[in-house]
């Protein structure tokens, strides 16, 4: 059987007064794909941001690999084998493209190193010709491979990439897309934010939906991609 990476039960996270994630349970398992859907404030970066433990939740329950996360530090928790991309990108703006993927360097928990500043360059040719710029000379799209280098260079077993594809051009996405197949195809899992629901199901093996803080579908990409008015229902496509 394969290795949970991550599972999630009864989460509930607020912001203020508002009951954002209302008792959400998620699984991840070594080498799935698993895409995050749900329209605008449903709830998908609070997941994140929770299970990561960049926010408290108020309740529930964190497991990574097997150990109790809930009350966990979240450095702690990147350590145990997770590259997160964030919605924003989140990169150095002071640093040099090359800083900022050498900063990030670390063998992954297993010991793998298959991710090298070598092999991300070739991943992201782009990056090559920018080198020695700052994070702040870049382009949005340039800066989106960098954010994904970055976390590749910590040789994770699971990455999790929010908005990925946000407000870059066409010609850049197509490349961010198949750049997410080629993590999927090399045993990495994945968990996949995107509001193109359509490349979502397309670059997973699972989906979940969240409306109103808690998951309202869940099932196999492909199934789900076929049932157009649970996707009109949930996603007011």
């Amino acid at each position: 059987m394969a290795e949970t990476l991550i599972e999630i039960s009864d989460l509930h996270a607020y912001y203020g007064q508002s009951h954002v994630l209302r008792g959400v349970n998620l699984r991840i398992e070594a080498g799935e794909a698993v895409g995050l859907l749900g329209r605008n404030g449903m709830g998908k970066t609070t997941l994140i941001r929770g299970m990561l433990r960049l926010m408290r939740a108020t309740t529930g329950r964190i497991v990574v690999r097997g150990r109790d996360c809930s009350a966990e530090r979240p450095d702690r928790v990147a350590r145990m084998g997770i590259g997160y991309v964030p919605e924003g990108r989140g990169i150095f703006p002071n640093l040099s493209v090359r800083e900022n993927l050498l900063m990030a360097a670390r063998p992954g928990l297993r010991g793998q190193s298959d991710w090298t500043f070598e092999r991300v360059l070739e991943t992201f040719p782009r990056l090559t010709e920018r080198l020695h710029h700052g994070g702040n000379q870049l382009s949005g799209g340039e800066q989106q491979m960098l954010a994904i280098g970055r976390a590749l260079m910590t040789n994770p077993d699971l990455i999790v990439l929010d908005e990925a594809t946000e407000g870059l051009a066409p010609l850049i996405v197509r490349e961010i897309w198949g750049i997410v197949a080629g993590i999927r195809a090399s045993g990495i899992a994945s968990l996949v934010v995107d509001r193109n629901y359509r490349a979502v199901l397309a670059h997973t093996d699972r989906c979940v939906v969240l409306e109103r803080g808690h998951v309202a579908l869940e099932g196999d990409s492909k199934s789900l991609a076929a049932d157009e008015g649970a996707l009109q229902a949930y996603l007011g496509v």
